[in-house]
């Protein structure tokens, strides 16, 4: 709502939502890179977007998206699912590269760096297998589990087990994600000084010594949505007492 349309606004010649498959997919640990639409209308340029560009599409439910990932996964016949959101066009390939070879050589159920932040807000990437998102999927009820996906993972560590990929230097006052025009903005001013191939560590160095860029977009509020969401979870549970 606050930036209609977001994932196909252009970034230095590209939708913001092709440099997110680009760098995610070069990450080179993927069969398949699929983006997970609503069935909406308002959605149908996404579909299009991604059938002209040969991008695999599923859609689905507009609001409960843990449906509509279960739907994505389950079509296309996926063992281990990585959840990416289509508003991080600063998605570093490594990072994912690195969550993923954590939760492939580990016992852990479900693998992130946002439960125990130390990457930038715009980096996230959780790693699970089909079977956990399927349990999910089946028990979830409240509107925030339904809505982000993974909630209701995070909210049973009796029944997952929950592994967090770290890094040693703590970055999380970075704000990395497109809900603004002003984000927008910032978006572009980085990707302008920037090679193609850009990582993570690259965005630090060129905000450091431009603090006129971190300027654009300061002071957005973080999650703004999943508070919303914890608003719906309270009048759902008031009504179900």
């Amino acid at each position: 709502t606050r930036l209609p349309g977001k994932v196909l606004l252009d970034l230095g010649g590209r939708a913001v939502l092709q440099r997110v498959y680009d760098r995610t997919k070069a990450s080179g640990v993927f069969d398949d890179v699929v983006v997970a639409t609503s069935d909406e209308a308002g959605d149908d340029e996404v579909a299009a977007y991604c059938e002209k560009n040969g991008i695999t599409c599923v859609r689905g439910s507009h609001n409960d998206v843990l449906d509509r990932y279960y739907t994505a996964a389950k079509k296309v016949g996926a063992d281990v699912v990585v959840r990416i959101t289509a508003d991080c066009p600063l998605i570093d390939p490594d990072v994912v590269a690195e969550a993923v070879k954590m939760y492939q050589g580990s016992d852990f159920d479900y693998v992130s760096n946002l439960l125990e932040r130390t990457y930038p807000d715009g980096l996230d990437c959780e790693v699970f297998a089909f079977d956990i998102l399927e349990q999910a999927h089946a028990d979830a009820m409240l509107p925030s589990e339904r809505e982000h996906v993974t909630p209701f993972i995070h909210n049973h560590p009796e029944r997952f087990s929950l592994g967090h990929l770290k890094q040693k230097t703590d970055q999380t006052q970075y704000r990395w994600t497109l809900d603004e025009p002003r984000d927008l903005e910032f978006f572009r001013a980085i990707i302008d000084q920037l090679p193609e191939d850009f990582r993570a560590a690259d965005v630090v160095t060129l905000l450091e010594g431009n603090p006129e860029i971190v300027a654009i977009n300061a002071g957005i509020e973080t999650n703004a949505g999943m508070k919303k969401s914890y608003e719906e979870d309270a009048k759902f549970l008031e009504g179900n007492v």
